[in-house]
């Protein structure tokens, strides 16, 4: 199956000039879903890692179900105020303004390696600031996957540290 082919593109969404990757057809077709875990499966399932960590909220989809195939734990990454526990956060620049991330601090040990999953790879910050989060934890990060990657924002360049993997590519 083509799953490229189940991803919606609605352009000039949120803004102008913005083409915008929808994933909730290809989550809503049972086929299309799982081939994209298959898919996400067979790219990490020889590499050395302890947890797979999903970056809210899309990541959530794709990083708990892969998780649970191979048999590894899952640690989310939260938005801002979303944790009850004692917690550990990182702020990351966006094109207008900045945002945070959070994990609970006793969710990793040094040395523990991880991989990082979430739905998309657009310019990378979200995903660096993933991994500065996690390695002020001590912990190491084996591997970033993202199911999508808009090649043109160059946001591999930002994790060119890290192995990136990615399913689906788009020029824009």
């Amino acid at each position: 199956m083509d799953i490229k082919s189940t991803i919606r593109v609605i352009e000039d969404y949120p803004v102008e000039g913005i083409s915008f990757k929808d994933i909730t057809t290809l989550l809503k077709n049972k086929e299309a879903f799982e081939e994209s875990l298959d898919l996400l499966e067979k790219e990490i399932k020889d590499l050395d890692f302890d947890y797979i960590v999903g970056i809210e909220s899309r990541g959530f989809i794709f990083g708990a179900p892969l998780a649970d195939r191979l048999n590894k734990g899952f640690i989310p990454i939260r938005k801002p105020g979303k944790l009850p526990g004692e917690i550990e956060k990182v702020s990351y620049e966006l094109e207008y303004g900045e945002n945070e991330l959070e994990m609970h601090k006793d969710s990793l040990r040094p040395g523990d390696k991880v991989v990082i999953v979430d739905d998309l790879i657009a310019t990378g910050g979200s995903a660096k600031a993933a991994a500065n989060l996690i390695e002020s934890l001590g912990a190491k990060v084996s591997a970033f996957e993202f199911l999508i990657e808009l090649e043109d924002l160059n946001g591999r360049d930002v994790l060119d540290d890290y192995k990136v993997i990615s399913v689906v590519k788009y020029d824009h």
